[in-house]
């Protein structure tokens, strides 16, 4: 169980800027964005395990296989993004902690579930702001998720089809130069794929297509 100033540090963290003009209230908010890890440019907070966010990345790269440097910022943004999501219902549990140490007196009459039925409510109603600014920074990363995942998937989707009609071509030229027995560089003629990719590809169309639409030499 954190202790009472570790739950006021947490709780102090779920406070979020409501977009201060002065350069005094700007500072406040760039503090506030610190704390929270929620936004800003921080990503870990003191406390964070380091080793876990490295493999939750991981995992992320792992799946998307980032080809291009759009593509690496992309997912690491999403990798990012996710991670703050998945701080947020540790500030919320935190605040209700928190209540749970500072409202127990109030409700010192009752016992058991309704006691804390009782202070949870009441520290719901207590820190109302700070669950609506949560909630509030939750539904904006889960808008840039949806939006940098959009991209991702389209920048993707692109890249793999001139890929394709990159090797398609590549494997057209290769078939031309075997039945002329004459060897094949696919650097040659400006392909950055290799002539194992090329085969591999070929065998790929030979298992999922009839012969008669394989790439067909000149």
């Amino acid at each position: 169980m954190s202790t009472a100033a570790q739950l006021a540090a947490n709780l102090a963290n779920a406070q979020a800027s409501t977009g201060p003009k002065s350069e005094e209230g700007k500072k406040r908010s760039s503090l506030n964005a610190l704390k929270t890890g929620l936004t800003g440019r921080t990503i870990l907070m003191p406390g964070d395990d380091a080793q876990a966010y490295q493999e939750h990345v991981c995992r992320f790269i792992d799946e998307f296989e980032p080809a291009t440097a759009r593509e690496e910022e992309l997912v690491q943004s999403l990798a990012d993004t996710r991670w703050r999501l998945l701080r947020i219902p540790a500030l919320e549990a935190n605040i209700y902690a928190l209540g749970q140490l500072e409202f127990a007196e109030k409700f010192s009459i009752e016992t058991g579930p309704v006691a804390a039925g009782l202070i949870q409510a009441h520290t719901f109603l207590a820190y109302q702001k700070q669950f609506n600014n949560l909630a509030i920074q939750e539904a904006r990363l889960c808008r840039r998720f949806e939006k940098e995942m959009a991209e991702l998937k389209q920048l993707q989707a692109e890249r793999f089809d001139r890929e394709r009609r990159e090797l398609d071509e590549a494997a057209r030229l290769y078939l031309a130069a075997q039945q002329e027995s004459k060897p094949f560089d696919p650097a040659g003629f400006g392909f950055e794929c290799s002539t194992e990719q090329i085969e591999r590809h070929l065998k790929r169309r030979a298992f999922r297509m009839p012969a008669s639409n394989m790439p067909k030499a000149a």
